[in-house]
């Protein structure tokens, strides 16, 4: 079963997101503050974390900054009353990877946890496709209608991580670190170099194209 933690300071929210998303048969649990989800982030796998940005105790932005530092790429979904967008551009850049702003209406919200649970799963298969093309990820080959093209394993990872989240913005800090590692010495210029490559090697014909996000990183975008 599908385990989702909701963190929240506003006992309504909490309870109105529960409701919702345990109809859906997913197995909620909730945290009244940031420090208490951090906390029960050890109790077991978690398949998409909701927070409020604002929380005592530990902000939505620090639990984010720590959840991708040491757990990786669970899903996160931000909420909160601030819908500028300084602060959905903080949110992404925090690692966060969907955004809402209250007030917002359970329907939507509902439906984003479920695309986010199907970018996920769709990730973490061994292929996915995005336009005409076909993504192997066992052998890092791109089958294009039939024809075979066996990418380099770098440019093959970032296309791979890209493809399986289309629409979603990823900062070049958040490539390198997905692709390259938290070691990596070198600087963000390595994924411009590497999105030039794959640019050359696909074109709008493959029906997908690499959009840069100024000031911000790039996102796949399907045709």
């Amino acid at each position: 079963m599908v385990r989702i933690l909701i963190a929240d300071d506003d006992p309504s929210i909490l309870e109105l997101i529960h409701m919702y998303l345990s109809r859906e048969g997913y197995s909620v649990h909730t945290a009244r503050d940031g420090k208490e989800a951090f906390d029960m982030l050890s109790n077991g796998k978690w398949d998409l974390i909701i927070l409020d940005v604002m929380m005592p105790h530990m902000d939505g932005w620090q639990l984010t900054q720590d959840i991708r530092r040491y757990y990786g790429d669970v899903p996160i979904l931000l909420v909160t009353a601030k819908g500028e967008s300084e602060d959905k551009i903080k949110g992404f850049r925090l690692g966060t990877d969907d955004y809402l702003a209250k007030p917002f209406v359970a329907e939507e919200l509902v439906m984003r946890v479920k695309a986010l649970l199907r970018r996920y799963r769709i990730f973490s298969g061994e292929s996915l496709s995005i336009g005409n093309v076909r993504l192997d990820a066992s052998t890092k080959e791109a089958d294009t209608n039939g024809s075979l093209q066996a990418l380099p394993a770098k440019e093959f990872d970032l296309l791979y991580t890209l493809a399986g989240f289309p629409g979603q913005i990823f900062t070049r800090d958040q490539l390198i670190e997905k692709i390259w590692g938290h070691d990596y010495d070198g600087d963000e210029r390595t994924v411009d170099v590497h999105i030039k490559r794959l640019r050359d090697r696909f074109t709008e014909a493959n029906g997908f194209a690499i959009q840069t996000i100024r000031g911000i990183g790039y996102r796949i975008e399907v045709k």
